[in-house]
Formats: C-alpha cells, structure tokens, sequence
C-alpha cells in the first residue's frame, strides 16, 4: 500500500512539467516570499551601481540581487526571495522584478 504522503513529491514534480518538459511560465500564486515589486519602477533609467543596488534591494525586501548584463545567460528558475536587475550596454536598468 503507497502512502499518501509518498506521492507528494511525484505530484509536485509533475505538477511542474508542462509540454515538451518545461516548467511553468509564471509561479503559481500560492509562491510567496520576501520580494516584492511595488516601488521597483522608479529605479528604471538610473544607472546600475552598488548604490542603487543596496536601494533595490532596500525597496525590493529580497535576500539577494542578481544583476542582468546585456546578452548574459540566466537561470529560469523561480526565487521568491531574489531581485533580478536587468540593464544595457551603458549600465542603465532596463528592468527589475522579483524571481
């Protein structure tokens, strides 16, 4: 007899695969954590520096702040408690958003 509890983490994994193997484009509402987007707007158009990093994430309340350089490869995973900043080829931030 399989226990409920045993196939958690199988409907776990497979509530994560879509078609083809990918995961879900968004995170379902129940992901919470301690990132949140609102006030990041005004950081749009301010050149990218430790500075302004320490303000995101001052606003952002995330753990960790992950910089985007123009063409840089990232993860896709899913973080609630990190920032992603994404900026051009003359440092200025473009985006920033949790995840």
């Amino acid at each position: 007899m399989i226990r409920t509890a045993a196939l958690i983490p199988l409907a776990l994994l497979a509530a994560c695969a879509g078609a083809g193997g990918e995961g879900p484009a968004t995170m379902p509402a129940t992901v919470e954590g301690p990132c949140r987007n609102e006030g990041l707007d005004r950081f749009i158009g301010q050149t990218a520096n430790e500075a302004v990093g320490a303000q995101l994430l001052q606003t952002s309340k995330a753990r960790t702040l992950r910089w985007g350089a123009p063409g840089m490869a990232m993860t896709m995973d899913f973080r609630p408690d990190r920032l992603t900043v994404s900026y051009d080829e003359k440092m200025v931030i473009i985006s920033a958003r949790c995840g």
